[in-house]
């Protein structure tokens, strides 16, 4: 299924988006998510299915000040 991640075309083959996330080597990773600008809880994650050509955000913490 042909997504977006990031604002880049990507090829997945799951639809749950826990189980898009582990395809993508997020696994453990403490990230937040978007899908089509909405934000998705972390519990909620593993409810949301996603369809072809749909955004998914990826926002990784960072450290600074």
């Amino acid at each position: 299924m042909q997504i977006n991640v990031n604002g880049k075309p990507a090829e997945v083959k799951e639809t749950n988006l826990c189980n898009i996330l582990k395809e993508l080597g997020y696994f453990d990773a403490k990230v937040a998510t978007a899908v089509n600008e909405v934000f998705v809880p972390t519990a909620e994650r593993s409810k949301l299915k996603l369809s072809a050509g749909d955004r998914l955000e990826i926002v990784a913490p960072q450290q600074g000040g």
